[in-house]
């Protein structure tokens, strides 16, 4: 009698625990990376994904096997307006190294923005900004990190029906310490585009929150094989067999629970191009459950996780390939056919 197989493998990846939901559905920021730019630049920008379609390009990636040749490649289109800078936050390093903040600086947002229903507290008082102002400048020695708060635009957003803007902490990276101070204080208030903080072939980090597909069981969340359905289930067949004869396995065993809307970072994604027409990429009758891209958008080679409209964040990439910016490919041709 053949002997029965004792082990099993592995079922999901450990390396995203806990599965939980994501606490906000624009995620902060938790990691910057280290660069040395020739001047202050801010290292993220939120946008709103629109949809994907499909290109053709002329191959410029060095050692590729189609270098120089015409190759059709999916696409993800990222619209994304300008946002308003509406404040300017500067820490210190205290203690064994941690970051506390030394002051603010907020700047009035403009009327038609409704971000009184996101920030309530804040002071944009003049004459408190002045005093704000003046602090920092003397006190440029003390500073570690300078980051702004941003706020986009919902209302330039083509497929976006909401009316609040989401607000995002920015660092500022370049330049010296006192370059930066006097660039964050020089934007309150303006609009900050995206040409401004990224490129045309460079690779950028996308950090989001997946599609949610609810409370699910171990069939589907971890793909495990259903039991045999002719012997006596007295407890269902979709179940794993045995968890553990241990407690502390127990957290590596499938179990029923929250599959999607988790946080989740895809790193070193190709901007092919960046541009302000957004009929451009739109497909005929509009991108599904999304419309029309009537701001500025981005391009990323392959596929963004979440659901259209879904906010993204892009940020410098942490931990760059080796080369970090490539020239951007020739766009050969770009599918505008109806993805309805």
């Amino acid at each position: 009698m053949a002997r029965r197989k004792q082990s099993a493998p592995r079922r999901g990846s450990l390396g995203v625990r806990p599965r939980k939901r994501a606490s906000r559905i624009l995620p902060r920021v938790r990691s910057w990376p280290v660069l040395d730019l020739p001047a202050p630049k801010p290292l993220a920008f939120v946008g709103y994904k629109a949809g994907m379609t499909h290109i053709i390009i002329v191959d410029n990636r060095p050692g590729s096997a189609t270098y120089g040749q015409e190759i059709a490649i999916a696409a993800t289109v990222i619209e994304t307006p300008p946002m308003i800078v509406l404040g300017a936050r500067f820490y210190t390093r205290e203690g064994f190294g941690g970051l506390k903040t030394l002051t603010e600086v907020w700047v009035e947002p403009p009327k038609d923005l409704e971000i009184w229903r996101r920030i309530s507290t804040f002071s944009a008082d003049p004459r408190k900004n002045e005093l704000r102002t003046k602090m920092v400048l003397e006190q440029v020695d003390r500073i570690a990190e300078v980051a702004i708060l941003a706020a986009t635009q919902p209302k330039l957003v083509g497929g976006l029906s909401k009316k609040v803007p989401d607000i995002l902490e920015v660092k500022i990276g370049g330049g010296s310490i006192y370059d930066r101070v006097n660039y964050a204080l020089s934007i309150l208030g303006k609009q900050l585009d995206v040409s401004s903080v990224f490129s045309a072939g460079q690779f950028v980090d996308v950090i989001g929150v997946t599609k949610g597909k609810g409370f699910q069981g171990v069939i589907k969340r971890f793909g495990v094989r259903e039991l045999p359905r002719w012997h006596k289930h007295r407890k269902g067949s979709r179940r794993v067999g045995a968890r553990s004869p241990t407690i502390g396995a127990l957290s590596a065993v499938p179990q029923a629970g929250q599959m999607g809307f988790h946080r989740r970072t895809e790193f070193n994604k190709w901007i092919i191009s960046i541009g302000n027409n957004g009929y451009e990429v739109t497909p005929s009758g509009g991108f599904p459950h999304y419309g029309l891209v009537k701001s500025t958008y981005v391009v990323l080679i392959g596929s963004v996780f979440g659901p259209p409209k879904r906010p993204v964040v892009l940020r410098w990439p942490i931990r760059p390939p080796t080369e970090a910016v490539l020239e951007p490919p020739r766009v050969v041709y770009t599918s505008l056919e109806s993805k309805q």
